[in-house]
C-alpha cells in the first residue's frame, strides 16, 4: 500500500490516531463487542467501520436508539476503553505512515487529531513508541463537536500557529475527510483494514 500525496508542500501535518497511525481497529472493535455483548447488543463490522470517528459515547447513544436499548453510557464507555487497553500490548503501526511521521518529524510540526479520549491516545502512541513525535494531541476532551464537524483540525492548526490550508491531514474514515476538507485542509485517505485486506 503506497499512501499519495497532493502534489505540494505543507507547513504541518495532522493524523487521525485509530486506523491511521495505529492499526487499532480491529482491538477497539474486539472491545466493543465484548462491551456490547454484556447488554446483548450487537454491533456489525462493518457499521463499526462506517461509523469510524464517531465518539465513543456518540456510538453508544446511537446503539441505544437503534435497538430500543437504556445501556447507561459513561460506563459502557469506560468498560469498552478498560477492555481496549486489555488488548494494547498487541497493538501495531500503520508502517505506510509512520513511514511519513519520520520523513517530517524535527522538519515541521505533527499533531494528532483524535475522536477518542486522551488516555486511549496516549496509551496507543506509548506503546508504539511514537508519542514524542508529535508537537500537539488534539482528543475528545479538547473540542465540543466531533467529526464530521471541523472543530478537532481547526483547534490542532490554531495550536501548532499553522494556518489551516498549509495543513495535511491523514484519515482512515469518512467522517475525517469530511471535517478535514470543512476545516479547509487538503487530506489523504488510508485505506481502512476491509480495504487493504
Amino acid at each position: 500500500m503506497k499512501l499519495e500525496l497532493p502534489a505540494r508542500s505543507f507547513r504541518a501535518y495532522l493524523f487521525d490516531c485509530d486506523g491511521t497511525i495505529v492499526d487499532s481497529m480491529p482491538l477497539h472493535y474486539i472491545a466493543w463487542k465484548k462491551a456490547l455483548a454484556e447488554w446483548n447488543c450487537s454491533f456489525d463490522e462493518r457499521l463499526f467501520y462506517a461509523w469510524g470517528g464517531r465518539p465513543v459515547t456518540e456510538i453508544i447513544a446511537a446503539l441505544n436508539q437503534r435497538d430500543g436499548l437504556n445501556m447507561p453510557v459513561d460506563a459502557v464507555a469506560r468498560r469498552k476503553e478498560d477492555l481496549y487497553f486489555e488488548l494494547l500490548p498487541q497493538i501495531k503501526a500503520i508502517p505506510e505512515v509512520v513511514e511519513h511521521i519520520e520523513a517530517k518529524h524535527g522538519h515541521i510540526p505533527l499533531a494528532v487529531v483524535s475522536g477518542s479520549r486522551r488516555d486511549s491516545v496516549l496509551g496507543s502512541l506509548t506503546a508504539l513508541h511514537l508519542i514524542d513525535k508529535f508537537d500537539v494531541l488534539v482528543c475528545a476532551e479538547d473540542y465540543a463537536r466531533g467529526k464530521p464537524a471541523p472543530d478537532c483540525f481547526l483547534v490542532a492548526a490554531e495550536r501548532l500557529g499553522i494556518p489551516p490550508k498549509d495543513c495535511l491531514v491523514f484519515e482512515d474514515t469518512d467522517l475525517g475527510i469530511e471535517a478535514a476538507t470543512a476545516a479547509g485542509m487538503a487530506s489523504v485517505r488510508v485505506p481502512a483494514p476491509l480495504e487493504r485486506a
